[in-house]
């Protein structure tokens, strides 16, 4: 059969260690096959990054702007250990956090179903996607080690050369400090992706701060919340028969573990971050979950929302099996894929990308996976399979 033709490249960012080796496979085996496949190619593999000064990350995003769809690799965020076995310049900051910042919007997370994974919360019979703001906090932030007794202040200082002032602490000994920030702009346009995304799905919106310990900072996220859906969608979430709410992060976390899921919960950078994963989790692996930004200017980022898998890379290297799942990489590519094709008009390309997924999940029901989900299966005698093995499985099933 003729491979599907694609009109506009996606934007690709090639990642590190093990997620890298099944990027590569999952090209091989499962798209190329099948579509003429055009991508505009970054490498953002940290000895690269390294080696242009982390330019390449910013031009990744810039051609994102450009050409609307990105998929995206796993990437290295380093930290110190990282300075020395990549012999890296400077500790270069989250790719992530680089290419969201520039095209700001939010990162909607949804848990990846399949008969047979059944949840560890027993309660939870619908996904809840966990909707992340992608700008600012502790991933823009600027931080100082404290060598000893001394006093740090926040400092703004006005176009005028006025100076507010405010004292974080009076150190009398070593310590440590840190500084965020956020945009209201950026607040806003969060605020309306989340907005925009639960009526799309029908679904209720919950978010969540601490308003009452950070009054100032957390408070803001609150009203410009609050002051959108009152201006701009409480008659059409009214309409639409869906709910608004605000609660405390923590009082969230307690109402999550009772539902039974299929809302949206609307989170700051760093609290999504780390809900996101106890949600994956629950639902069975890091590696069943989408994740895709949203940017309210129409640019659509897929990736997966995990790490780069470096137990597994370090045992590929020494030629040992691996069983690594390459189900989030795979539903990357298949978003990305779909969103080009609904922008370009090519149902051949949407239907592929539906097919791809549908082999993925019919693979895994069959009773064939990787060592993650065979470890908390409940289908009766899985087949472990290695990480080419299920690729190839899908693959199959493709053909089929």
């Amino acid at each position: 059969m003729a491979k599907i033709q694609m009109t506009t490249p996606l934007v690709e960012m090639d990642g590190d260690e093990m997620t890298r080796i099944i990027w590569q496979m999952i090209k091989d085996e499962l798209l190329e096959p099948h579509i003429d496949l055009k991508t505009e190619y970054y490498d953002l593999g940290l000895e690269h990054r390294n080696a242009t000064d982390d330019r390449v990350t910013v031009d990744s995003a810039e051609a994102t702007k450009r050409l609307g769809v990105a998929v995206k690799c796993a990437t290295i965020t380093p930290n110190a250990a990282r300075m020395d076995e990549y012999d890296l310049k400077q500790m270069w900051k989250s790719p992530n956090g680089t290419i969201r910042a520039i095209l700001d919007g939010t990162v909607f997370r949804t848990p990846i179903t399949v008969a047979g994974i059944e949840p560890c919360v027993r309660n939870w019979t619908k996904p809840t996607t966990i909707a992340r703001h992608a700008y600012g906090d502790v991933y823009k932030n600027a931080e100082m080690r404290i060598p000893g007794p001394g006093t740090v202040e926040l400092v703004y200082t006005a176009a005028d050369g006025t100076e507010t002032r405010e004292l974080v602490h009076e150190f009398d000994g070593p310590g440590v400090a840190q500084g965020m920030h956020n945009l209201d702009a950026s607040i806003e346009s969060f605020a309306r992706s989340c907005f925009e995304y639960a009526l799309d799905l029908g679904q209720d919106i919950w978010f969540a701060t601490k308003d009452t310990i950070s009054k100032k900072y957390d408070h803001r996220f609150k009203d410009i919340f609050q002051e959108i859906y009152d201006a701009e969608y409480a008659a059409r979430f009214e309409e639409a028969g869906i709910e608004y709410f605000y609660t405390l992060i923590d009082d969230a976390v307690a109402r999550v573990m009772k539902a039974d899921g299929g809302f949206i919960w609307a989170c700051k950078n760093y609290d999504g971050d780390v809900m996101s994963d106890m949600v994956s989790s629950a639902f069975g692996s890091l590696a069943m979950m989408t994740s895709v930004l949203v940017s309210p200017q129409g640019y659509y980022e897929y990736e997966a929302a995990h790490g780069t898998v470096q137990r597994h890379y370090y045992k590929h290297l020494k030629g040992e099996e691996t069983s690594t799942n390459s189900v989030a990489t795979i539903f990357a590519w298949s978003g990305a894929l779909r969103k080009r094709g609904e922008l370009d008009g090519l149902d051949d390309l949407v239907a592929f990308a539906d097919r791809l997924e549908r082999a993925t999940l019919d693979t895994i029901e069959a009773g064939e996976m990787t060592g993650d989900l065979a470890l908390i299966t409940t289908l009766p005698n899985p087949k472990k399979l290695s990480t080419r093995d299920f690729i190839l499985a899908v693959a199959k099933r493709l053909e089929a």
